[in-house]
Protein backbone atom coordinates (compact mmCIF):
# COMPACT_ATOMS: atom_id res chain seq x y z
CA UNK A 1 0.00 0.00 0.00
CA UNK A 2 1.40 3.42 -0.93
CA UNK A 3 1.99 6.20 1.63
CA UNK A 4 -0.73 8.23 -0.08
CA UNK A 5 -3.27 5.48 0.65
CA UNK A 6 -2.45 5.75 4.40
CA UNK A 7 -3.34 9.44 4.56
CA UNK A 8 -6.69 10.65 5.96
CA UNK A 9 -9.23 11.23 3.18
CA UNK A 10 -9.10 15.00 3.72
CA UNK A 11 -5.28 15.15 4.00
CA UNK A 12 -3.10 16.30 6.89
CA UNK A 13 -2.93 19.81 8.29
CA UNK A 14 -0.08 21.60 10.05
CA UNK A 15 -2.25 21.71 13.20
CA UNK A 16 -2.55 17.91 13.14
CA UNK A 17 1.25 17.81 13.13
CA UNK A 18 1.24 19.86 16.32
CA UNK A 19 1.73 23.43 15.07
CA UNK A 20 -1.16 25.88 15.50
CA UNK A 21 -0.76 28.86 13.17
CA UNK A 22 -3.91 30.48 14.59
CA UNK A 23 -2.44 30.39 18.11
CA UNK A 24 0.68 32.09 16.79
CA UNK A 25 -1.38 34.84 15.20
CA UNK A 26 -3.39 35.22 18.42
CA UNK A 27 -0.14 35.67 20.34
CA UNK A 28 1.03 38.45 18.01
CA UNK A 29 -2.22 40.32 18.62
CA UNK A 30 -2.08 39.71 22.39
CA UNK A 31 1.42 41.13 22.81
CA UNK A 32 1.04 44.24 20.64
CA UNK A 33 0.14 46.55 23.60
CA UNK A 34 3.22 45.38 25.54
CA UNK A 35 5.46 45.88 22.51
CA UNK A 36 4.05 49.37 21.83
CA UNK A 37 4.86 50.33 25.43
CA UNK A 38 8.59 49.96 24.65
CA UNK A 39 8.71 52.46 21.79
CA UNK A 40 11.51 55.02 21.90
CA UNK A 41 13.18 57.46 19.55
CA UNK A 42 14.45 55.52 16.55
CA UNK A 43 11.90 52.71 16.86
CA UNK A 44 8.31 53.38 15.88
CA UNK A 45 7.32 50.36 13.79
CA UNK A 46 4.73 47.69 14.52
CA UNK A 47 5.69 44.05 15.10
CA UNK A 48 4.59 41.44 12.62
CA UNK A 49 6.79 42.38 9.68
CA UNK A 50 9.73 40.40 8.38
CA UNK A 51 12.28 42.52 10.24
CA UNK A 52 12.51 45.18 12.92
CA UNK A 53 13.69 48.67 12.01
CA UNK A 54 15.76 51.19 13.97
CA UNK A 55 16.85 54.69 12.94
CA UNK A 56 20.18 55.60 14.58
CA UNK A 57 19.99 59.20 13.39
CA UNK A 58 16.55 59.65 14.95
CA UNK A 59 18.00 58.31 18.20
CA UNK A 60 20.54 61.15 18.20
CA UNK A 61 23.73 59.36 17.19
CA UNK A 62 26.31 61.08 14.99
CA UNK A 63 29.18 58.60 14.57
CA UNK A 64 28.04 55.44 16.38
CA UNK A 65 29.72 52.13 17.05
CA UNK A 66 27.19 49.30 17.37
CA UNK A 67 27.46 46.87 20.28
CA UNK A 68 25.54 43.57 20.22
CA UNK A 69 24.89 40.93 22.87
CA UNK A 70 22.84 37.77 23.09
CA UNK A 71 22.04 35.46 25.99
CA UNK A 72 19.43 33.23 27.59
CA UNK A 73 18.06 32.60 31.06
CA UNK A 74 19.45 29.12 31.62
CA UNK A 75 17.80 26.58 33.91
CA UNK A 76 16.10 29.28 35.97
CA UNK A 77 13.44 28.60 33.34
CA UNK A 78 12.83 25.21 34.92
CA UNK A 79 11.58 26.84 38.12
CA UNK A 80 9.20 29.05 36.14
CA UNK A 81 7.94 26.05 34.16
CA UNK A 82 7.52 23.78 37.19
CA UNK A 83 5.66 26.43 39.22
CA UNK A 84 3.74 28.15 36.42
CA UNK A 85 5.28 31.51 37.38
CA UNK A 86 6.28 33.14 34.09
CA UNK A 87 5.77 36.88 34.71
CA UNK A 88 9.37 37.92 35.48
CA UNK A 89 11.47 35.50 33.44
CA UNK A 90 11.32 37.88 30.48
CA UNK A 91 12.99 40.62 32.52
CA UNK A 92 15.81 38.17 33.23
CA UNK A 93 16.23 37.64 29.50
CA UNK A 94 16.51 41.36 28.77
CA UNK A 95 18.80 41.98 31.74
CA UNK A 96 21.33 39.36 30.72
CA UNK A 97 21.72 41.07 27.34
CA UNK A 98 21.49 44.78 28.12
CA UNK A 99 23.77 44.58 31.17
CA UNK A 100 26.43 43.20 28.82
CA UNK A 101 25.94 46.20 26.54
CA UNK A 102 26.12 48.91 29.21
CA UNK A 103 29.45 47.51 30.48
CA UNK A 104 30.93 48.67 27.20
CA UNK A 105 29.61 52.18 27.72
CA UNK A 106 26.89 51.72 25.11
CA UNK A 107 23.18 52.52 25.28
CA UNK A 108 20.88 49.55 24.53
CA UNK A 109 18.61 50.54 21.65
CA UNK A 110 16.53 47.55 20.65
CA UNK A 111 15.81 43.98 21.59
CA UNK A 112 14.62 40.80 19.83
CA UNK A 113 13.47 37.61 21.52
CA UNK A 114 13.26 33.95 20.55
CA UNK A 115 10.67 31.75 22.29
CA UNK A 116 10.57 28.03 21.48
CA UNK A 117 8.13 25.47 22.84
CA UNK A 118 6.52 22.16 22.00
CA UNK A 119 2.95 23.44 22.12
CA UNK A 120 2.15 27.14 22.14
CA UNK A 121 0.13 28.30 25.16
CA UNK A 122 -0.93 31.85 24.28
CA UNK A 123 -1.48 32.87 27.93
CA UNK A 124 1.96 31.65 29.02
CA UNK A 125 3.69 33.20 26.01
CA UNK A 126 1.89 36.50 26.55
CA UNK A 127 3.02 36.60 30.18
CA UNK A 128 6.60 35.95 29.12
CA UNK A 129 6.57 38.66 26.44
CA UNK A 130 5.00 41.14 28.86
CA UNK A 131 7.97 40.45 31.15
CA UNK A 132 10.33 41.06 28.23
CA UNK A 133 8.56 44.36 27.55
CA UNK A 134 8.93 45.35 31.20
CA UNK A 135 12.66 44.65 31.00
CA UNK A 136 12.89 46.75 27.84
CA UNK A 137 11.08 49.65 29.52
CA UNK A 138 13.48 49.48 32.49
CA UNK A 139 16.45 49.46 30.10
CA UNK A 140 15.02 52.12 27.78
CA UNK A 141 15.25 49.93 24.69
CA UNK A 142 12.58 49.02 22.16
CA UNK A 143 11.23 45.52 21.60
CA UNK A 144 11.16 45.56 17.80
CA UNK A 145 10.61 41.91 16.94
CA UNK A 146 11.17 38.28 17.75
CA UNK A 147 10.38 34.71 16.83
CA UNK A 148 7.95 32.21 18.29
CA UNK A 149 8.75 28.61 17.33
CA UNK A 150 6.29 25.82 18.03
CA UNK A 151 8.26 22.59 17.66
CA UNK A 152 6.52 19.41 18.79
CA UNK A 153 9.05 16.64 19.22
CA UNK A 154 11.81 19.06 20.24
CA UNK A 155 10.24 20.10 23.56
CA UNK A 156 8.04 17.96 25.80
CA UNK A 157 5.15 18.92 28.04
CA UNK A 158 5.19 22.56 29.10
CA UNK A 159 8.91 23.05 28.45
CA UNK A 160 10.11 26.13 26.58
CA UNK A 161 13.34 27.99 25.98
CA UNK A 162 14.18 31.66 25.59
CA UNK A 163 16.99 33.54 23.89
CA UNK A 164 17.46 37.28 23.54
CA UNK A 165 19.44 39.57 21.28
CA UNK A 166 20.12 43.25 22.00
CA UNK A 167 21.89 45.98 20.05
CA UNK A 168 23.21 49.21 21.49
CA UNK A 169 25.42 52.05 20.35
CA UNK A 170 28.03 54.47 21.62
CA UNK A 171 29.67 57.41 19.95
CA UNK A 172 33.08 56.55 18.55
CA UNK A 173 35.82 57.00 21.15
CA UNK A 174 33.59 56.58 24.21
CA UNK A 175 33.57 52.79 24.62
CA UNK A 176 34.62 51.08 27.86
CA UNK A 177 36.95 49.84 29.24
CA UNK A 178 39.14 52.90 28.86
CA UNK A 179 42.84 52.78 28.16
CA UNK A 180 43.68 54.96 31.19
CA UNK A 181 42.81 52.32 33.81
CA UNK A 182 45.56 52.51 36.43
CA UNK A 183 46.63 51.31 39.82
CA UNK A 184 44.78 53.27 42.48
CA UNK A 185 41.48 53.33 40.62
CA UNK A 186 38.67 52.37 42.98
CA UNK A 187 36.22 49.46 42.70
CA UNK A 188 32.57 50.24 43.42
CA UNK A 189 30.10 47.36 43.74
CA UNK A 190 26.44 47.74 42.81
CA UNK A 191 24.16 45.33 44.65
CA UNK A 192 22.40 42.47 42.91
CA UNK A 193 18.77 41.58 43.53
CA UNK A 194 19.75 38.02 44.39
CA UNK A 195 21.01 35.08 42.34
CA UNK A 196 20.09 36.83 39.05
CA UNK A 197 20.23 34.25 36.20
CA UNK A 198 23.38 32.21 36.69
CA UNK A 199 24.19 29.01 38.54
CA UNK A 200 20.64 27.65 38.54
CA UNK A 201 21.64 24.08 37.72
CA UNK A 202 23.49 24.16 41.04
CA UNK A 203 20.68 26.10 42.76
CA UNK A 204 18.13 23.49 41.69
CA UNK A 205 20.42 20.69 42.90
CA UNK A 206 20.72 22.39 46.29
CA UNK A 207 16.94 22.83 46.50
CA UNK A 208 16.60 19.12 45.76
CA UNK A 209 19.06 18.31 48.58
CA UNK A 210 17.18 20.61 50.97
CA UNK A 211 13.89 18.78 50.44
CA UNK A 212 11.98 22.08 50.48
CA UNK A 213 8.97 22.35 48.19
CA UNK A 214 8.83 25.35 45.83
CA UNK A 215 5.64 26.57 47.51
CA UNK A 216 6.95 26.46 51.10
CA UNK A 217 8.33 29.63 52.75
CA UNK A 218 11.88 30.43 51.71
CA UNK A 219 14.23 29.75 54.65
CA UNK A 220 16.30 32.87 53.95
CA UNK A 221 13.67 35.60 53.45
CA UNK A 222 10.33 36.49 55.03
CA UNK A 223 6.95 36.43 53.29
CA UNK A 224 8.05 34.69 50.10
CA UNK A 225 7.83 31.15 48.85
CA UNK A 226 11.05 29.48 47.81
CA UNK A 227 9.99 29.72 44.15
CA UNK A 228 9.17 33.43 44.33
CA UNK A 229 12.44 34.21 46.09
CA UNK A 230 14.54 32.32 43.55
CA UNK A 231 12.61 33.85 40.64
CA UNK A 232 13.45 37.40 41.74
CA UNK A 233 14.33 39.03 38.41
CA UNK A 234 17.82 40.10 37.44
CA UNK A 235 18.47 43.76 38.13
CA UNK A 236 18.96 46.03 35.10
CA UNK A 237 21.68 48.65 35.59
CA UNK A 238 21.42 50.53 32.30
CA UNK A 239 19.80 53.84 33.23
CA UNK A 240 21.79 54.57 36.44
CA UNK A 241 25.08 53.83 34.68
CA UNK A 242 24.20 55.81 31.55
CA UNK A 243 23.26 58.69 33.83
CA UNK A 244 26.62 58.45 35.64
CA UNK A 245 28.48 58.49 32.33
CA UNK A 246 26.49 61.48 31.07
CA UNK A 247 27.13 63.29 34.37
CA UNK A 248 30.85 63.19 33.62
CA UNK A 249 31.78 60.80 36.42
CA UNK A 250 35.15 59.27 35.56
CA UNK A 251 33.99 55.67 35.05
CA UNK A 252 36.75 53.66 33.39
CA UNK A 253 35.47 50.06 33.30
CA UNK A 254 32.43 47.98 34.20
CA UNK A 255 32.18 44.23 34.82
CA UNK A 256 28.83 42.42 34.75
CA UNK A 257 29.11 39.70 37.39
CA UNK A 258 27.40 36.73 35.75
CA UNK A 259 28.42 33.10 35.23
CA UNK A 260 31.99 32.75 36.50
CA UNK A 261 31.36 35.19 39.33
CA UNK A 262 34.10 37.53 40.51
CA UNK A 263 36.96 35.28 39.47
CA UNK A 264 36.16 34.94 35.77
CA UNK A 265 34.32 38.19 34.96
CA UNK A 266 36.49 40.92 36.47
CA UNK A 267 39.64 40.01 34.46
CA UNK A 268 37.69 40.45 31.20
CA UNK A 269 37.95 44.25 31.54
CA UNK A 270 41.50 44.50 32.93
CA UNK A 271 44.80 44.89 31.08
CA UNK A 272 47.49 42.31 31.86
CA UNK A 273 49.32 44.86 33.98
CA UNK A 274 46.55 45.34 36.58
CA UNK A 275 44.76 43.20 39.14
CA UNK A 276 41.54 43.84 41.04
CA UNK A 277 41.82 43.64 44.82
CA UNK A 278 38.46 43.08 46.55
CA UNK A 279 37.79 43.34 50.29
CA UNK A 280 35.13 40.68 50.74
CA UNK A 281 34.27 42.06 54.16
CA UNK A 282 32.83 45.14 52.43
CA UNK A 283 30.50 43.10 50.21
CA UNK A 284 26.91 42.91 51.47
CA UNK A 285 25.86 39.31 50.82
CA UNK A 286 22.11 38.56 50.52
CA UNK A 287 20.97 35.73 52.78
CA UNK A 288 20.12 33.49 49.83
CA UNK A 289 23.83 32.95 49.20
CA UNK A 290 24.49 31.92 52.81
CA UNK A 291 21.68 29.39 52.55
CA UNK A 292 23.02 28.02 49.26
CA UNK A 293 26.54 27.75 50.69
CA UNK A 294 25.40 25.96 53.86
CA UNK A 295 23.00 23.49 52.24
CA UNK A 296 25.35 22.85 49.34
CA UNK A 297 28.49 22.66 51.50
CA UNK A 298 30.18 25.09 49.13
CA UNK A 299 33.58 26.67 49.69
CA UNK A 300 33.95 30.43 49.52
CA UNK A 301 36.01 30.19 46.33
CA UNK A 302 33.36 28.04 44.66
CA UNK A 303 30.76 30.64 45.63
CA UNK A 304 32.92 33.42 44.18
CA UNK A 305 33.31 31.56 40.90
CA UNK A 306 29.67 30.47 40.56
CA UNK A 307 27.46 33.28 41.90
CA UNK A 308 27.45 37.07 42.04
CA UNK A 309 27.37 36.86 45.87
CA UNK A 310 25.51 40.18 46.07
CA UNK A 311 27.40 42.18 43.43
CA UNK A 312 25.61 42.50 40.10
CA UNK A 313 27.97 45.06 38.61
CA UNK A 314 31.49 46.16 39.51
CA UNK A 315 32.73 49.60 38.48
CA UNK A 316 36.31 50.85 38.19
CA UNK A 317 36.37 54.61 38.72
CA UNK A 318 39.04 57.22 39.37
CA UNK A 319 39.75 57.61 43.08
CA UNK A 320 38.61 61.24 43.10
CA UNK A 321 35.21 60.30 41.65
CA UNK A 322 34.50 57.15 43.68
CA UNK A 323 32.39 58.81 46.37
CA UNK A 324 30.59 60.83 43.71
CA UNK A 325 29.68 57.61 41.88
CA UNK A 326 28.36 55.95 45.06
CA UNK A 327 26.20 59.02 45.79
CA UNK A 328 24.96 59.21 42.19
CA UNK A 329 23.98 55.55 42.16
CA UNK A 330 22.28 55.90 45.53
CA UNK A 331 20.19 58.80 44.25
CA UNK A 332 19.18 56.58 41.30
CA UNK A 333 17.90 53.87 43.65
CA UNK A 334 20.89 51.55 43.59
CA UNK A 335 22.86 50.27 46.58
CA UNK A 336 26.55 50.86 45.97
CA UNK A 337 29.72 50.68 48.05
CA UNK A 338 33.48 50.94 47.65
CA UNK A 339 34.89 47.40 47.91
CA UNK A 340 38.45 47.55 46.58
CA UNK A 341 40.97 48.97 44.16
CA UNK A 342 43.16 48.23 41.18
CA UNK A 343 46.78 47.31 41.85
CA UNK A 344 49.82 46.43 39.74
CA UNK A 345 49.52 42.75 38.80
CA UNK A 346 52.05 40.43 40.39
CA UNK A 347 50.08 37.20 40.31
CA UNK A 348 46.38 36.41 40.02
CA UNK A 349 44.17 38.94 38.19
CA UNK A 350 41.73 39.05 41.14
CA UNK A 351 42.84 38.93 44.77
CA UNK A 352 40.82 39.06 47.97
CA UNK A 353 41.02 40.20 51.57
CA UNK A 354 38.59 39.24 54.29
CA UNK A 355 35.74 36.79 53.89
CA UNK A 356 32.18 36.74 52.61
CA UNK A 357 29.57 37.00 55.36
CA UNK A 358 27.78 33.81 54.32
Amino acid sequence: MSDAQNLPSNGLSYKQAGVDIDAGNALVEAIKPAVRSTRRSGADGEIGGFGGLFDLKAAGFVDPILVAANDGVGTKLKIAIETGKHATIGQDLVAMCVNDIIVQGAEPLFFLDYYATGKLDVAVATSIVEGIAEGCRIAGCALIGGETAEMPGMYSGKDYDLAGFAVGAAERGTLLPRADLQAGDVLVAIASSGVHSNGYSLVRKIVELSGIDWYLPAPFVKDQTLADALLTPTRIYVKPLLSALKAGINLKALAHITGGGFIDNIPRVLPDTLSAHVDLGKVTVPKVFGWLARVGGMSEREMLRTFNCGVGMLCAVSAEDASKLVAHLGAAGETAAIVGELRPRTGEPVTFDGALAL
